[in-house]
């Protein structure tokens, strides 16, 4: 099993039916953890959940549209009834929404967006953060994303929501620090196996005329290490971001893309 480094742990983690999400979820139970999933989709946190069981880990569920106020307020709930507390609260849920330009955009999918990958942070964060100050100790890891800091056309709810959950992580950082929490993001690149990336990557090859396979490949071109993350090379990083091997480091964003964005 390794160091354990997430022993005792409890993990609230958000978007884990599927993904990178899935892939925190798995790697969190070996290290120790018991994790807490949510998604939209019952069957994939069922066989999600069912996965780390017959693994040896412990793993609970709720299904939630972190859209809805409510839902959030359930869930963090229900891991507390589950578990008894959340020591670690990782902000993953999401999903792109149209791929149109900015005014073409409807409104809707904008708002939808936002209040899944920005708004569901806030209000998870808030109920989270309570219960942390209370022990002087956790941690909050958002997934962000790449399209927080470069420019890419057509996603920009996406963009917006994953560069503001960047300015929500500094500021909660800031507040959180001295009372023993800490709040990093990471900046993950194309996760190429995932659904999300997938989806994506089939619309913009349709946009643009060429196939799937030439326009991924266009795009890995200018990535240094020219191949795509794997959803459990974010997971590492993580993991990284909530043991105590990063017990110094506070209010970053990391980019694990193979250098994508190099700076």
């Amino acid at each position: 099993m390794g160091l354990m480094l997430l022993k005792d742990q409890v993990a609230l983690i958000t978007g884990s039916g599927r993904g990178i999400g899935r892939g925190i979820a798995h790697l969190f139970a070996k290290e120790g953890a018991a994790v807490f999933l949510t998604a939209r989709t019952k069957e994939q946190l069922d066989s999600t959940t069912a996965e780390i069981s017959k693994g040896g880990g412990r793993a609970g569920y709720a299904t939630a549209d972190l859209s809805q106020e409510a839902a959030c307020a359930q869930a963090v709930a229900a891991a507390r009834e589950k578990f008894g507390s959340t020591d670690i609260l990782v902000n993953n849920a999401g999903h792109y929404g149209p791929v149109v330009p900015v005014e073409d955009y409807p409104l809707a999918e904008f708002d939808k967006v936002i209040a899944v990958h920005l708004r569901a942070a806030f209000l998870l964060s808030k109920l989270a953060l309570p219960e942390m100050y209370a022990r002087q100790s956790g941690v909050i890891l958002n997934i962000s994303s790449l399209s927080a800091k470069a420019a890419y056309s057509w996603g920009c709810a996406y963009a917006a929501a994953k560069a503001g959950l960047l300015g929500l992580t500094r500021v909660t950082a800031a507040e959180a620090a001295p009372k023993g929490v800490r709040v990093n993001a990471i900046c993950p690149g194309p996760v190429t196996e995932t659904q999300m990336s997938k989806d994506l990557g089939a619309v913009l090859a349709k946009k643009i005329g060429l196939n799937e396979d030439e326009q991924l490949a266009g795009f890995l071109n200018g990535v240094l290490q020219g191949r795509a993350q794997t959803a459990e090379e974010i997971a590492r990083a993580a993991l990284f971001l909530c043991s105590d091997q990063s017990s110094a480091m506070t209010g970053q964003s990391i980019n694990v893309d193979g250098g994508a964005a190099f700076y």
